[in-house]
């Protein structure tokens, strides 16, 4: 049997990896409780929430464990980021909406929503950078561009598709879902160069 490598560079991965997802279902559920809209994906999620039951963070995980299943016939390997990224980023995303504290004035409501988005954008730098594996829905774009499409088609097709869904369910669409799409490529790229992703 092989020893698992404990060395601190793998233990500085972890650590990075593991606050990176905590810190990302936090920024879920700020986007969320500001109720001026979130990511494509959260709209996908909060829209079963509403339509069938079940927390957010509940769905967060049952669409993460879905999403790994497509990964079989686009030949995606997952990592222990993979893996802990569907239960870590649920359960954060769960304690953060039962831990916040709704706003009810719209100042308030564009502080979690400008805070949630750039917390997200620093949360996907950190795991990003751990390279202990992408996320179950990263690999869906990664997969669908090793088949020939551009990563911007992959992205928005994938992105418009789960938006549509989400947002015919109940989920909340609108100017947070605009601003997180213009923002969240700008603000990954800044803070990655603080924290490089190699």
């Amino acid at each position: 049997m092989t020893a698992i490598d404990l060395s601190p560079r793998l233990s500085h991965r972890l650590v990075r990896l593991y606050t990176g997802l905590t810190l990302y279902g936090l920024a879920i559920a700020l986007q969320i409780k500001s109720a001026l809209g979130g990511s494509p994906w959260d709209v996908f999620h909060q829209g079963l929430a509403v339509h069938f039951g079940l927390s957010v963070g509940t769905w967060v995980i049952i669409v993460g464990a879905a999403v790994m299943v497509v990964w079989i016939p686009l030949k995606q390997k997952p990592g222990l980021g993979t893996i802990s990224n569907v239960f870590l980023v649920g359960l954060a995303c769960d304690a953060g909406l039962w831990l916040l504290p709704s706003p009810h004035v719209w100042p308030l409501q564009w502080l979690y929503l400008v805070s949630g988005i750039l917390l997200l954008a620093f949360a996907s730098v950190l795991y990003i950078g751990a390279k202990l594996g992408p996320g179950p829905r990263d690999g869906i774009m990664t997969g669908l561009v090793r088949l020939g499409l551009s990563v911007r088609l992959a992205r928005f097709l994938i992105e418009i598709t789960v938006l549509s869904i989400g947002w015919l369910l109940g989920g909340t669409a609108g100017i947070g879902t605009l601003l997180f799409a213009l923002a969240i490529g700008p603000l990954v790229q800044q803070f990655s160069r603080k924290f490089p992703l190699s």
